[in-house]
């Protein structure tokens, strides 16, 4: 992350982690994440996990996704917490899931300054494969 600090997610993980006596691998892999999960979490080098993935590791914690996303425990999480990453379904990279939903926040007359300079940046668009125009055969009148 750019001001080295880490999301305030991991404070709270860390905080379970000490009260349930677990190593931060070992609710990574109880998780079904990968071991270093949480060192590159803290290091801002994955992106704080969303649906499914989030599900999990709250359950490996024994806490609640609302508690893990810094709400009262009690309270439901939004909604956005729960849908699914689109880079987790193979859909989108990990960087392209924060640019679009950096994106989403952005005011209407905001995205289409963004979406012109995106543009600009990546030159010209390529020509689809030309497909060449029907024949039109001039109709024969039977008489």
């Amino acid at each position: 992350m750019e001001d080295d600090a880490a999301p305030p997610m991991v404070e709270l993980i860390e905080g379970r982690l000490e009260r349930l006596g677990l190593t931060p691998e070992e609710a990574s892999r109880a998780a079904g994440l990968p071991p270093d999960f949480l060192d590159r979490l803290r290091e801002g080098r994955v992106p704080v996990p969303r649906g499914e993935r989030l599900r999990r590791l709250a359950e490996a914690l024994s806490t609640s996704v609302s508690y893990l996303v810094g709400l009262d425990p009690d309270v439901p999480p939004p909604a956005e917490w729960l849908e699914e990453e689109q880079g987790s379904l193979g859909l989108l990279a990990g960087d392209e899931e924060g640019l679009l939903r950096a994106y989403r926040k952005l005011e209407f007359s905001a995205k289409a300054a963004v979406l012109l300079v995106v543009r600009r940046m990546a030159g010209p668009e390529e020509a689809p494969d030309a497909v060449p125009a029907k024949q039109v055969r001039p109709s024969r009148s039977r008489s």
